[in-house]
């Protein structure tokens, strides 16, 4: 459902729509004044953005989430995480390079980004790795946390787009693109997991128990070898000899 939204999105950006450009030079201008008179906020922002919600420190969680399932054995979600991750990135890159549209271009920039605009890698790699955090672990998280995991989770994809456009290094339009991409493909990849989960014969799992309730359970431990009950062997319970 989001490819449609982004893919509108996509052609006012590339058709250069007046309304848009108006929203995106006021938005820019407006927290670019902000940034400028207030250095320790604008410290704090640049400390989020290229530290805390780094797309770098979002990939490096998710790679490690990645090998600790598959150390539980959960290959079909490892693949999953692995996929949305990496198919996430390179889909982004693709369209940043098809699009070359330009970074803000501000006077007195509080922040410097290469490459180009749309759509916010920072926005769609935070909405990828969330939800693979979201999708995988709510089985394990009791269900009286889940509300306040959602709410940091939308908390944090909503700060990153608002540190790129307050730092002047991306557009509204940007992030906005950046947030119905990375959705996408989380659908998309998820919609896939789901059939795999079909074809492996288990049901589809509600999204709020995440796309594997399963994981909560433990993965069977090998039990002593068993081998032929010795002779003098009593019951521990009947304190009997076993029958022949």
């Amino acid at each position: 459902m989001t490819a449609v939204p982004f893919g509108l999105l996509l052609v006012l950006v590339e058709d250069r729509w007046r309304p848009l450009l108006r929203i995106d030079a006021h938005a820019a201008q407006s927290l670019h004044e902000i940034a400028v008179r207030h250095p320790a906020w604008t410290s704090t922002l640049r400390l989020l953005s290229d530290q805390v919600w780094d797309p770098l420190t979002l990939r490096a969680a998710v790679a490690v989430l990645t090998v600790w399932l598959l150390h539980r054995r959960a290959w079909r979600l490892a693949a999953w995480a692995a996929v949305t991750a990496v198919g996430g990135g390179l889909t982004g890159l693709l369209v940043k390079v098809v699009v070359e549209r330009a970074r803000p271009a501000l006077q007195d920039p509080v922040a410097h980004a290469p490459g180009y605009s749309f759509p916010s890698g920072h926005a769609m790699t935070a909405t990828t790795s969330f939800a693979v955090f979201l999708l995988v672990l709510l089985p394990l998280i009791p269900r009286v946390w889940r509300i306040p995991c959602w709410c940091a989770a939308v908390f944090s994809v909503a700060g990153v787009g608002f540190t790129r456009v307050a730092l002047g290094v991306h557009w509204f339009s940007d992030v906005i693109g950046g947030w119905l991409l990375g959705l996408a493909v989380v659908a998309l990849t998820a919609w896939a997991f789901e059939a795999w989960r079909v074809d492996a014969g288990r049901g589809r799992a509600p999204v709020g128990e995440g796309l594997e309730p399963e994981l909560t359970e433990a993965a069977p431990e090998p039990g002593p070898a068993e081998g032929p009950v010795p002779a003098d062997a009593y019951d521990r319970t009947s304190g009997r000899r076993p029958r022949e």
